[in-house]
């Protein structure tokens, strides 16, 4: 089993969330995150001040998978994210141990499904 999380334009969730669903991926974590990569920050106007923002708006996608799906989900996501702009995210790829689905105790594989 794997973990994939997603690191991806905010604007982009929807296209990924849609993508994962006609592949058969329901289950998903989404998490609003900020970052800082080739991407810089960029500057912003409050009050007539001028001030950098370092930390970019992002958003996470985490999905656990079986090993047999990576690729499969790893493609999907990159090319529902992808605007071929800097920016666009990072996708990591992690093992995991052990799952438990709190309400029945099953575990592994019978956990994801």
């Amino acid at each position: 089993m794997k973990m994939i999380a997603a690191v991806i334009k905010p604007f982009k969730v929807d296209d990924v969330k849609d993508a994962l669903l006609e592949i058969d991926v329901s289950g998903m974590t989404i998490t609003e995150v900020r970052g800082h990569g080739r991407q810089k920050g960029h500057t912003e106007l409050y009050r007539g001040a001028e001030y950098n923002v370092d930390f970019v708006p992002k958003t996470e996608i985490k999905v656990a998978v079986s090993d047999d799906r990576v690729d499969e989900v790893v493609e999907t996501i990159r090319s529902a994210a992808c605007t071929n702009k800097i920016g666009d995210g990072k996708i990591f790829v992690t093992s995991l141990e052990r799952v438990v689905r709190i309400r029945t105790g099953e575990e592994d594989q019978d956990a994801l499904s």
